[in-house]
């Protein structure tokens, strides 16, 4: 019954191969692939793979990045599913105003966090709220209550984001190569530490919001591409989680087939 989970973001596929569809199954293989090089999976990354029983995915890169990958999947005889938000799924409740217009891995990586929450607590009744941070091209800072319901939450610029419109927007100003510091002395390392603490002053800002809407200190979970840039500047409790939407969908997929 082994499971494939696929991550279409915006600049990377990522996909993880589970030896059953279930939260907490043994991962058999993973990868990753930058957009333009998708149509290399076949012969490459996915050709040695056993055959997989299902296949779900999620994808905010649009229908034309999907069907390239439904292409690549042709090797095998398995008909692919696709995530889409929902009003709720998982264990989530999609407190949006439009539920389906929630950016499918935001919807996913909430599912993902509710599992981790629910395995903590599971002595706990209804257990914790957690804040579900995405670190990638773009910045997602989500609040998702103690009964699982998703109250709200931000999307800001990632670093690269931030920097290429100040390169674009001011006069003089390159992409940097500089750290972070509490007081930069030169352009790079002002540009570096200016984009990081925008990113982490709203994750402080959301958790404050969090914490008094709850009352208690939620869970902070991290994950994406670039959240490893984050993390040592993040002055609240949070862990990395590297494969949360894959834990999203594992219980996704997990929960369908118990129906």
């Amino acid at each position: 019954m082994s499971f494939l989970a696929i991550d279409i973001g915006n600049t990377r596929l990522k996909w993880a191969l589970y030896a059953a569809p279930q939260p907490g199954a043994a991962l058999l293989a993973h990868g990753a692939v930058f957009l333009e090089n998708i149509e290399q999976l076949a012969e490459s990354d996915w050709r040695k793979l056993p055959v997989p029983h299902s296949v779900l995915g999620c994808n905010v890169a649009g229908d034309a990045m999907r069907r390239r990958v439904e292409e690549q999947l042709e090797l095998w005889d398995v008909e692919p599913r696709w995530v889409v938000s929902s009003a709720h799924a998982g264990g989530v409740i999609n407190g949006y105003d439009h539920p389906g217009r929630l950016g499918v891995d935001r919807f996913v990586a909430l599912i993902g966090a509710r599992w981790h929450v629910m395995q903590r607590c599971k002595a706990e009744q209804p257990g914790r709220a957690a804040l579900v941070v995405m670190v990638g091209t773009a910045v997602t800072v989500d609040a998702l209550d103690e009964h699982g319901r998703f109250l709200g939450g931000l999307i800001l610029p990632g670093h690269g984001i931030m920097l290429r419109a100040l390169e674009g927007g001011t006069a003089g100003l390159r992409v940097p190569t500089g750290e972070v510091s509490e007081f930069p002395t030169n352009t790079s390392d002002a540009l570096t530490s200016g984009g990081t603490y925008a990113i982490t002053g709203a994750i402080e800002r959301m958790h404050r919001h969090l914490h008094k809407r709850v009352g208690h200190t939620p869970l902070t979970l991290m994950t994406g591409g670039a959240g490893w840039k984050v993390s040592p500047t993040l002055e609240i409790p949070h862990e990395l989680v590297d494969s949360l939407i894959f834990e999203g969908m594992l219980a996704l997929q997990s929960h369908r087939l118990a129906l």
